[in-house]
């Protein structure tokens, strides 16, 4: 009877942690698919009214005092007061640096490339994370692994090319340079390495979540203010153009943040892979109750896609 019970108690402890983790990322797959129809609703006369470096910064410093918060609520009473030492500290000043130049990679590729083609060849970047994924943590894919993650691959790049618009998808509009390949590249590169950085970082250092989410945002903050300085200096106010949507875009960008840390320290970084491919089809839900998308029948064919990855992975 009490091997039974035990059996029975670690069965419903099993399935309460798939409820958590299926509720963690239903979350967050909300969040990512919500990011691009705020961004459309807070535009007037079609532009961006804010500036994007300090919408960066504003996102930043809301996970470090949320951090801050659950730190001290936590471990904060039995934790030392004391500045941690540089050693401790240092390791995550990198992944804040490397997600700072990736945000400036995103601007300066609009010069060398269309929009559009952006929008496609940016899913490379699922490639780049598998491959840095298994190199540097030393995780090896089977081949249905790799299979499934091809797929995951052209299920973006099929939804990306699906939700050009006509003038959008003419060959005429459509450009890429050479130097341009080369950044988005780099970019993808950068994309994976923050990535599987972090990961490693936080499952190698034995500290509590809040207390390393401490260190991270601090950098964060640090390093994105100082790329954001040049909107400091101009006659613009750093919150100028902010508006409800802007708001919920910081809010929500700041909670998932923190709901990836969790993944990536008890999880796997190729999970927010499948989540942000996931988030295509609440973005194209969302798109179409209140920006006026049109959904085709073609949709379907991401979606399932992803739906035959994800299956293909996990089993």
């Amino acid at each position: 009877m009490i091997v039974i019970r035990s059996e029975r108690t670690r069965h419903r402890r099993r399935w309460l942690t798939r409820l958590q983790w299926g509720a963690l990322l239903c979350v967050m797959v909300l969040i990512y698919g919500s990011h691009a129809p705020l961004i459309a609703l807070s535009k007037v006369d079609q532009h961006v009214p804010f500036d994007p470096s300090s919408c960066v910064v504003m996102i930043e410093l809301t996970k470090l005092l949320v951090s801050f918060a659950a730190f001290a609520a936590t471990d904060g009473a039995s934790a030392s007061l004391a500045l941690p030492s540089l050693a401790l500290a240092a390791p995550y000043a990198v992944p804040a640096a490397l997600y700072a130049l990736n945000n400036n990679l995103v601007v300066l590729m609009q010069a060398y490339m269309d929009p559009s083609s952006f929008q496609v060849l940016s899913n490379l970047k699922i490639a780049a994370t598998a491959l840095l994924y298994s190199l540097c943590l030393g995780r090896r894919l089977r081949r249905g692994q790799w299979f499934s993650l091809g797929l995951l691959m052209a299920a973006g790049a099929c939804h990306s090319y699906s939700s050009l618009g006509p003038a959008e998808g003419a060959a005429a509009r459509l450009y890429i340079t050479a130097w341009g390949l080369f950044l988005m590249s780099v970019y993808c590169c950068v994309s994976g390495l923050a990535a599987v950085y972090t990961e490693r970082t936080l499952k190698s250092q034995n500290l509590p979540l809040s207390q390393q989410n401490l260190y991270l945002y601090a950098f964060g903050v640090l390093i994105n203010g100082m790329s954001s300085l040049s909107a400091l200096a101009s006659d613009k106010s750093f919150l100028e153009g902010y508006s409800w949507p802007v708001w919920a875009i910081i809010a929500g960008q700041a909670a998932n943040g923190l709901l990836m840390s969790v993944v990536l320290k008890h999880g796997s970084g190729i999970t927010r892979l499948f989540v942000i491919s996931c988030s295509m089809l609440v973005n194209a839900l969302l798109s179409w109750a209140f920006l006026g998308l049109q959904l085709t029948f073609f949709f379907l064919l991401p979606v399932s896609t992803v739906g035959l990855a994800a299956y293909l992975y996990y089993t």
